[in-house]
């Protein structure tokens, strides 16, 4: 039978849906899923569940304030929404505006930045955006911290510092890898100690990982393109983790989809070094090539974050977790609590 939309929706009581992170990064709960079924830890204790030698592969793209209020030339306000940086003074940008802007339309950003709808591309538009400052730090000046839709309250202070691993490095992500959010700089010390070892990856999250599934089969949805990089030194690490026997595992979804993006038709130890494009959509029946364990938050009903769970898990595995965790009264979503999952034999 066809996958629809239907086998991954469930029933969520907005007050489970987490509006502001925990005290602490470490301070989350843990819902351990394995084959003997879903159990409660807190994350603070993720270390009693590695082993020396194991592997984890963290993204660390960094979050830019990608989201602009402005006004059309003609006075109509407008919202923006950058998906990518193009260029030193371009990018492409989702754009809420009452009449679509066509090219040549002058826009004006937070009353001080001046920029140029060039064309459209599909949803996006691209823009140019005026003098000699760079795309990124007019960003860091004029821009807001694009959090989620589902996070009611504006963006502050607390955002800018808890929307944001404590190991982002590389400017271009809209959204954060939030399965990192839980790491404090103490916690990644700990594990070293305990022969743990980490590695890193470039996944610059885009703004499609909101948008929803507008098609009920599921073969017929089309995944958005995201950039990643993984540099030599994590292809390494992982070759010696496997060939070593220990668990490779991912820190987040988006380190999942950089690494077995990369696997495909990849060298001796299936793994491409190297920066390239993934539009990978996984979702139940995929063959998981690199990945043993996976760390990641709880995910919105019907989104393809769930059906890639779904895919490492197993649908009916998740659907016993997802009502395990509401009965339980965890937090949902990107300032929620985290799991850690096991790949389930086929």
């Amino acid at each position: 039978m066809p996958l629809t939309l239907q086998d991954f929706d469930y029933a969520l009581p907005a007050e489970l849906i987490a509006q502001f992170p925990a005290p602490e990064r470490t301070a989350s709960r843990l819902l351990r899923l394995s084959e003997a079924g879903p159990s409660d830890h807190q994350f603070a204790d993720l270390a009693q569940f590695l082993h020396p030698g194991d592997l984890l592969v963290f993204n660390d793209t960094r979050v830019i304030k990608a989201r602009l209020y402005g006004v059309k030339a003609s006075g109509g306000k407008i919202e923006a929404l950058v998906e990518r940086v193009t260029g030193a003074h371009e990018a492409l940008v989702q754009m809420r505006a009452s009449h679509p802007p066509r090219p040549g339309t002058r826009l004006r950003f937070n009353d001080a930045l001046g920029a140029e709808v060039l064309e459209r591309r599909g949803d996006l538009y691209l823009l140019r955006f005026c003098g000699a400052t760079g795309v990124f730090e007019l960003l860091e000046q004029h821009g807001h911290l694009p959090l989620p839709p589902y996070i009611a309250h504006a963006d502050g202070a607390q955002d800018l510092a808890r929307y944001q691993t404590v190991y982002a490095q590389h400017p271009g992500a809209v959204a954060a890898p939030t399965a990192g959010l839980h790491f404090d700089l103490a916690m990644l010390a700990q594990l070293r100690r305990l022969g743990v070892q980490l590695a890193w990856l470039t996944l610059h999250v885009g703004a499609g990982t909101f948008q929803p599934v507008r098609v009920n089969n599921l073969a017929q949805h089309k995944m958005h393109s995201e950039y990643y990089d993984i540099p030599p030194v994590t292809a390494q690490a992982v070759a010696g983790a496997r060939a070593a026997g220990h668990a490779v595992v991912a820190v987040g979804t988006t380190s999942l989809r950089a690494l077995e993006s990369a696997a495909h038709g990849g060298s001796d130890f299936g793994l491409r070094a190297g920066a390239g494009e993934t539009d990978l959509f996984i979702t139940p029946g995929y063959r998981f090539q690199v990945v043993d364990r996976l760390i990641t938050n709880f995910h919105l009903p019907k989104s393809t974050l769930l059906m890639l769970v779904a895919a490492f898990a197993g649908i009916e595995a998740v659907r016993t977790a997802y009502a395990h965790a509401i009965a339980q009264r965890y937090r949902f979503f990107s300032y929620g609590d985290a799991m850690l999952i096991d790949k389930m034999p086929r």
